[in-house]
């Protein structure tokens, strides 16, 4: 008996280790990486809180209940509330909102335009590229906070200049990196053989060396995440980041840090949680995404 491929159904049969492999690779990344797939879980949870808070609770997370300030954790209210009697489980949440839109767009912004820098300045080369590190070297000698806060001084406050402060100290960090990774690319013999085809400058760095740099890119992209959230809410706790009554974990600390830190703990203990397990979770998926990028780490 002749057994033929219509009678073993091969499409079907071709399907079934096609889905088996993405398990399979998939489960060997967890087992590879397992605090990294555990930051991930932890930025998917925290991003499913921050869009579906209106899901979660049915309490706005601007409502003052002065009959129910200070209360401890309870089936009512998980977390307590704080001293104008707003649920702290809404405002965590309804924060991580806050929180996930000032670091994206935060590290995006910052991470593409020094992407766009460094491989530029790797690119031209020469007087560019020697006055465009001196420039960066200026930005860089500055700590992130301060220019931060020299930013928003200049600025003022809000959200979308909360997110330019954060954004500047990003640029330089990001270039520095990139250009290190794009100087090596600019001698491989297809840039040349682009510019001999007549292709323009812009066309060249962005088709044939930018995508060449994005392991890097995504690096830095992550690990920026956490950067951002973590400078937002110090922002926001001095008072010169996102204002009243927009919820926001910095905002939180900062009213019940200092005063209530005895009598009603809860009010600032559950916001720097959050803080640290979101900044922790970037970095440690931030790691993981390094470890599978990186050639050297990759091989072990």
């Amino acid at each position: 008996m002749t057994v033929t491929t219509e009678n073993l159904g091969s499409p079907d049969i071709e399907a079934l280790p096609e889905r088996d492999s993405l398990i399979v690779r998939c489960w060997n990344l967890v087992r590879r990486q397992p605090l990294g797939a555990a930051g991930l879980l932890f930025i998917a949870i925290m991003t499913v809180m921050a869009f579906g808070a209106e899901v979660l609770t049915s309490i706005n997370p601007e409502e003052q209940m002065f009959e129910h300030m200070l209360e401890a954790p309870s089936w009512e209210f998980l977390l307590g509330t704080d001293n104008f009697g707003r649920d702290i489980w809404t405002r965590i949440i309804y924060g991580a909102r806050t929180a996930m839109l000032v670091g994206f767009f935060a590290a995006f912004f910052g991470s593409v335009i020094g992407l766009m820098l460094g491989v530029g300045s790797a690119y031209f080369g020469g007087k560019i590229d020697l006055i465009f590190q001196r420039v960066m070297d200026i930005f860089l000698a500055f700590p992130s906070i301060i220019m931060a806060l020299a930013v928003v001084s200049v600025l003022g406050t809000g959200l979308q200049n909360v997110i330019i402060a954060i954004m500047l100290p990003m640029i330089p960090q990001c270039a520095r990196v990139v250009r290190s990774s794009a100087l090596s690319i600019r001698e491989i013999p297809y840039v040349d053989a682009a510019r001999a085809l007549g292709y323009s400058h812009g066309r060249i760095i962005l088709r044939h060396m930018s995508p060449n740099v994005m392991a890097p890119f995504l690096i830095m992209f992550t690990s920026f995440v956490g950067q951002a959230i973590l400078a937002e809410a110090s922002l926001s706790y001095l008072g010169l980041g996102v204002q009243e009554p927009i919820p926001a974990w910095g905002l939180m600390l900062q009213g019940g840090a200092e005063e209530y830190a005895e009598s009603a703990p809860w009010a600032a203990v559950f916001p720097g949680l959050a803080i640290t397990f979101a900044v922790f979770a970037f970095n440690l998926f931030g790691d993981a995404v390094r470890d599978v990028l990186d050639p050297k780490l990759r091989s072990r």
